[in-house]
């Protein structure tokens, strides 16, 4: 089969976990093309990720959503998927996202992260998406739980929302303008995995990181 979903793994400082989080999406060969996107790394991602036989861009412009866009821009799949480099999500959950894509179900279909150890997503990380996502079910009558960590679309669709930041925010941008654009979505529950030894969280990782993303946050909810 010939690949139809473009995975974008946006990296930054990530070469630790690269080595199991590819070697788990070439498990399934022919699903998905994978594309590193390196964001400024300086622990050698890229040439991990071009060893293991990734395709690899760079992103000089720090910031998620400077990420995922560039690797938006690069894809040439009619589906793309993204998740995050960091060895905390498995390539088998994105098989049933990408289903409802090729059925029609869904528009977008996302990701609902459920931890599999106490300890793997950090209380003031939960607290902040809590109230992100509390937000958005009050002023966007949205039936979700989570900000769509891992997800899936159509690359066409994604360019045409015009979603324009740069930063952390992008995902709450995106949920946004998915929601006023009427889109459908659908959320699965995924195991959500301890990051790999030897990374850490830009968001997650220290109250400061989460503060930060809250800031991102609230430009966009302005």
């Amino acid at each position: 089969m010939n690949e139809q979903c473009t995975v974008v793994l946006p990296c930054r400082d990530e070469a630790a976990a690269l080595p199991a989080v590819l070697g788990d999406l070439a498990t399934h060969a022919g699903a998905f093309e994978v594309l590193v996107v390196d964001n400024g790394s300086t622990d050698g991602t890229a040439a991990v990720a071009e060893r293991l036989g990734a395709r690899v861009v760079a992103e000089a412009v720090p910031g998620y959503g400077a990420a995922v866009h560039t690797g938006l821009l690069h894809a040439t799949t009619e589906y793309v998927a993204v998740m995050d480099g960091d060895g905390s999500f498995r390539a088998a959950d994105l098989h049933v996202l990408l289903d409802d894509l090729v059925h029609g179900r869904a528009t977008m279909a996302v990701g609902r992260r459920r931890p599999v150890s106490r300890g793997v997503w950090p209380w003031h990380a939960r607290a902040g998406n809590r109230v992100v996502v509390e937000w958005l079910r009050r002023r966007a009558s949205y039936p979700l739980h989570d900000i769509a960590p891992m997800r899936v679309c159509r690359r066409a669709d994604l360019l045409a929302l015009g979603v324009r930041d740069r930063r952390f925010g992008y995902p709450l941008e995106l949920m946004v303008r998915a929601g006023r654009a009427g889109w459908r979505i659908t959320e699965h529950d995924v195991p959500y995995f301890a990051r790999a030894a030897g990374t850490r969280s830009k968001v997650s990782g220290s109250v400061r990181g989460t503060v930060r993303t809250a800031q991102d946050f609230y430009t966009v909810l302005r």
